[in-house]
């Protein structure tokens, strides 16, 4: 089941359920549209995967199985990722 992460670990940006701006990679990194757009350029600073948008977990299951609370905040460290994104920016993420 998805974590439901509640921010976006580059900007800290809140990310609630309801959010159609978040984004995650197979590992559930999760970041928001603009860092993805922007500054990952759709490379997992952690993982090299794509992104896609988190699906929303219908609200009457909320309760029963809620978002998670602690939010991950751990700025991508551009110098580190540089390597990554060179490798991957022009691949599609089928195709790495």
């Amino acid at each position: 089941m998805l974590e439901m992460r509640p921010v976006c670990e580059n900007c800290g940006k809140n990310l609630p359920n309801e959010s159609r701006e978040a984004m995650i990679c197979t590992f559930e990194c999760t970041f928001c549209a603009d860092c993805v757009e922007k500054v990952l350029h759709n490379v997992c600073p952690n993982c090299g995967g794509g992104f896609e948008r988190r699906p929303v977990r219908p609200k009457e299951l909320l309760e029963k199985y809620p978002a998670k609370k602690d939010p991950l905040v751990k700025p991508v460290q551009m110098e580190k990722f540089a390597a990554r994104l060179e490798a991957y920016r022009n691949i599609a993420p089928q195709d790495r």
